[in-house]
């Protein structure tokens, strides 16, 4: 289950910095701070899904503020790109991030040392 979270959250977070990178060289009408904002919250999200993986205290927390970022951004970034915000999208988003944060909790190396 842990390497599932880990590589999901890896995959989400270099999908947003590639994104962003795509969205920054074409031009399309996301501010500057906004296409920033997604570099950082993936790169964030990158770094937290490596912590996850080696079962870092504070790792969970760490990937769990840049998929909190990830959604923030997100819901933005759909009202200047689509001129609306999807509600559906947003859930299918948060129901991703939620899993993730499941598997990687319940995957943790910790509960296992404990038992």
């Amino acid at each position: 289950m842990l390497t599932f979270a880990t590589l999901g959250m890896a995959l989400y977070g270099l999908f947003s910095i590639i994104s962003s990178l795509v969205y920054w060289i074409e031009g399309a009408s996301l501010e500057w701070w906004a296409n920033l904002w997604l570099i950082v919250a993936g790169l964030i999200l990158l770094l937290g899904s490596v912590f996850v993986r080696i079962s870092m205290p504070g790792g969970l927390a760490l990937a769990i503020g840049g998929l909190l970022a990830l959604q923030s951004i997100s819901l933005h970034n759909d009202g200047h790109l689509y001129n609306q915000i999807s509600l559906l999208s947003q859930l299918a988003r948060a129901s991703f991030s939620s899993l993730l944060v499941a598997l990687a909790y319940f995957g943790w190396e910790s509960h296992h040392e404990e038992s």
